[in-house]
């Protein structure tokens, strides 16, 4: 298994002046500068993400009744009604 290259000497040598110095004459407050710039990425976010969440089991089954009797899937219909819900309350 090939071992990934460590970051270069130099850089972490500049790491650690930073931790030693005062570098606050460095920064410009009026040129702000975006991640970007100094190379830092933000982890992207997923388009969906995971939950868990109990509900009682005669509404579970109420539900998945439902969203059988329209061929959808439950976790399908149970999105949608979310959203349908959230939309009605945000529109009141």
């Amino acid at each position: 298994m090939k071992r990934k290259p460590s970051a270069p000497k130099r850089r972490r040598i500049e790491i650690r002046d930073y931790d030693t110095q005062d570098t606050s004459d460095m920064i410009d407050v009026a040129k702000p500068l975006t991640l970007k710039q100094i190379g830092i990425a933000l982890p992207r976010v997923p388009p969906t993400q995971v939950v868990s969440i109990r509900l009682p089991s005669t509404l579970l089954n109420q539900l998945k009744a439902y969203a059988s009797a329209r061929d959808v899937p439950y976790q399908a219909l149970i999105k949608l009604l979310l959203a349908e819900s959230l939309d009605r309350r945000r529109a009141a």
